[in-house]
């Protein structure tokens, strides 16, 4: 029997993030165990909801796009596990920013 494939279709304006992997050594070499790893602040949005509905009914759509590279509040978030890696299902409003290549 196969393994299931899990897929999580965020409701909301709730936006699926794969964070970036900590940093295993520090800037001079020194190999970090995983307590002393920094939380990353950054990732892939792998899928988001439709948006938020006002008071009114009305759709305000996110505004992040599925393979924007984000930056977020460190703490922001609800840790999940999909098909062994680390997830996070966050509010856009936790999202600070789209991160592109400098020019």
């Amino acid at each position: 029997m196969g393994t299931a494939v899990q897929q999580l279709q965020p409701l909301h304006d709730r936006i699926l993030i794969r964070p970036d992997k900590p940093e295993d050594a520090s800037p001079g070499g020194i190999i970090l165990p995983p307590t002393a790893q920094e939380k990353t602040d950054t990732g892939v949005v792998m899928a988001k909801g439709p948006g938020r509905i006002t008071t009114e009914g009305q759709l305000i759509p996110t505004t992040v796009e599925i393979g924007d590279r984000v930056m977020f509040f460190k703490m922001a978030g609800r840790p999940l596990q999909l098909n062994g890696e680390e997830m996070l299902l966050v509010p856009e409003a936790d999202i600070d920013g789209v991160l592109t290549l400098g020019q």
